[in-house]
């Protein structure tokens, strides 16, 4: 089969499917290899970016999803949802950071790192379905363990964690509390930061 009809099946599977479609799954339909589908779709995500679409396809870890435009969004939300705009809160965005950078971390971990219950957090953040149970950890009182979602990627523009940004360095000051210094500072004093660290 034609490139150009292997794109045309594509499109349509990523249109009608309305959902991430795994890379295996296409690779079942069209039998074809791995290497042949990714080339095929990231021709497609060329396509739509050449070509000014409101639409484009984005990659959700190992699967693509045809989705709207993200700066159209504005537009888009009125006429499909009534319902109030869903704000996120610092807290919210806090806590959903920490289990971000922290797969599988548990409620009393995140509660331990902001300092404050987060129950309430958990909950909404598990409403607007940006994370979920990863399972219980295999420590006493089989804690249960969360984890960010393929939701979270979508919302917030990544095709996996991996492409969250690399956290700031840091240092303790004379008053134990933590210092953002820049990179060049940092490298210039390795065994200091070093030391610090293990103090935190």
């Amino acid at each position: 089969m034609e490139i150009e009809g292997v794109k045309s099946i594509i499109e349509s599977i990523l249109f009608a499917a309305g959902r991430d479609v795994k890379i295996t799954e296409i690779m079942s339909v069209l039998e074809l290899g791995k290497d042949e589908v990714i080339t095929v779709v990231e021709s497609l995500i060329n396509d739509y970016k050449a070509q000014k679409h409101g639409i484009e396809i984005i990659k959700v870890n190992d699967g693509y999803q045809m989705t709207t435009k993200k700066e159209n969004y504005e537009y888009l939300y009125p006429i499909f949802d009534k319902r109030n705009k869903p704000r996120l809160s610092n807290a919210a965005l806090e806590t959903l950071s920490i289990i971000a950078y922290n797969p599988k971390i548990t409620r009393a971990e995140i509660e331990s790192i902001r300092g404050v219950n987060s129950d309430g957090t958990l909950y909404k953040l598990m409403e607007y379905e940006l994370i979920e149970v990863a399972g219980k950890l295999d420590l006493p009182g089989k804690p249960t363990a969360y984890r960010t979602t393929d939701n979270f990627l979508r919302m917030f523009g990544y095709g996996s964690l991996e492409e969250l940004p690399e956290l700031p360095k840091y240092k303790i000051d004379e008053n134990e509390q933590i210092v953002i210094d820049d990179l060049t500072d940092i490298q210039e004093n390795p065994a200091e930061n070093i030391e610090n660290e293990e103090k935190l």
